[in-house]
């Protein structure tokens, strides 16, 4: 049987991004087959190889991977480079060269202070495709800034419409790095492919974090524009849904979500709870009537699931056709959701002594294989194959890279 070529086989990306959601891009091209060079330094740790509970560290001194860090690699090489050494940017330019895409998410005119900016680039691959993930992109007074994700959220607004109203606004994860950066930047580096692929020409992209980050704040922006209102916080409800929410079941902690829309969802809920009369009750018996008198009805709600295990509450509405899901925790995920381990979200990695779990790839072909097969580099990991194979530096070459500290 003839083995299936990966999608992405044959590109070759050089990867200077880090923290997160710059590496999820270079993720992305790594499980897809692409060749993905991760690029570091010693002199600059990368903050997700040390989070959490700090650097990992072998008895000889190594720095190995943190859990960040093995999530956002898999399936990548990676090599020390020493970008403030001029060997080291000489190097870079030749690894340049032989690749295709040229990934980072530095602040704005980084990479051109220090050689490698995109004019620099071309000048070495005339059809290079250059990735750039500034904060707040390339033009305006807040292009010098830089910045990570929970600062993204609050820039865009996105912190004053989270939680719960008449409480501290803001989340307790950076959603821009997880959500529409990577994705968009990815998007944006496949179609930079295509339009090569046709036209031979290569691309630079400015992908704006805070520009990218903006569509999660869905009509905020047009309902100040259009009817001058700013939007608060509304906790679990929505304008069109009541009721909706997330209701505690018996047990420590235990909770289950339920969203009513329809005037036959909300028929089917009353039915469930084995009280079909309150359809017509007076106080609920119009979405209006519901969202008016909504802190007595999720008191109602809340009596009932009280009763019952989280796991009951959602069996029982939805075998109603109410839609309901139990919150669930990560040890839920693991031990008790079936469809969870039927997906094989997570796969195990050989890693040192021992096993590293990263997420599995998302995205399914039929006719190209896809999937995750090596865990994160350690530091230098592939220093001999890029150095010595791609380049074909020498023994003697290489050596003295490493005596003049541009492979630290």
């Amino acid at each position: 049987m003839t083995e299936r070529k990966m999608p992405l086989e044959g590109i070759r990306v050089v990867d200077f991004a880090w923290v997160q959601a710059g590496p999820w891009v270079g993720r992305f091209f790594a499980n897809y087959g692409a060749e993905v060079i991760r690029i570091e330094s010693a002199k600059r740790l990368d903050w997700s190889r040390s989070v959490p509970g700090g650097p990992e560290v072998t008895a000889e001194g190594k720095v190995q991977r943190g859990a960040y860090f093995i999530n956002f690699n898999c399936d990548k090489l990676g090599i020390t480079l020493n970008l403030s050494h001029p060997k080291g940017i000489e190097i870079a330019k030749k690894l340049i060269a032989i690749s295709d895409v040229v990934t980072n998410n530095f602040t704005t005119g980084y990479m051109d202070r220090i050689g490698l900016g995109y004019k620099d680039l071309v000048k070495v691959k005339p059809n290079i495709i250059m990735l750039e993930m500034p904060v707040f992109g390339n033009t305006g007074p807040r292009r010098t800034f830089a910045g990570y994700g929970t600062g993204i959220q609050s820039a865009i607004g996105l912190n004053s419409i989270s939680g719960m109203p008449n409480r501290r606004p803001g989340l307790n994860i950076a959603l821009p790095d997880m959500g529409p950066n990577p994705t968009h930047a990815t998007i944006a580096v496949l179609a930079a492919l295509h339009h090569r692929k046709k036209t031979g020409k290569g691309q630079y992209i400015e992908l704006a974090q805070f520009e990218s980050s903006l569509g999660w704040m869905e009509t905020t922006v047009l309902d100040y524009t259009v009817n001058g209102r700013v939007r608060q916080p509304q906790g679990n409800r929505l304008p069109q849904a009541a009721p909706h929410g997330v209701y505690r079941c018996s047990g420590e902690d235990s909770w289950c979500a339920i969203g009513i829309f329809t005037e036959t969802e909300w028929k089917a809920f009353c039915s469930a709870l084995g009280n079909p009369s309150l359809a017509t009750d007076s106080r609920f018996e119009t979405l209006q009537k519901r969202k008016e008198n909504e802190d007595e009805l999720d008191s109602l709600v809340e009596r009932w699931t009280a009763g019952k295990t989280r796991w009951e509450v959602m069996e029982i509405l939805q075998s109603h056709g109410v839609a309901s899901g139990v919150v669930e925790t990560g040890e839920d995920l693991v031990t008790r959701d079936e469809n969870y381990s039927t997906h094989k979200y997570y796969v195990e990695l050989p890693y040192g002594k021992g096993k590293a779990y990263c997420e599995n790839t998302m995205i399914g072909f039929s006719d190209t294989s896809c999937q995750v097969g090596r865990a994160a580099p350690d530091m230098g990991e592939h220093n001999d194959y890029v150095y010595g194979g791609l380049l074909g530096m020498t023994e003697d070459e290489i050596i003295q890279c490493y005596v003049e500290d541009v492979f630290l």
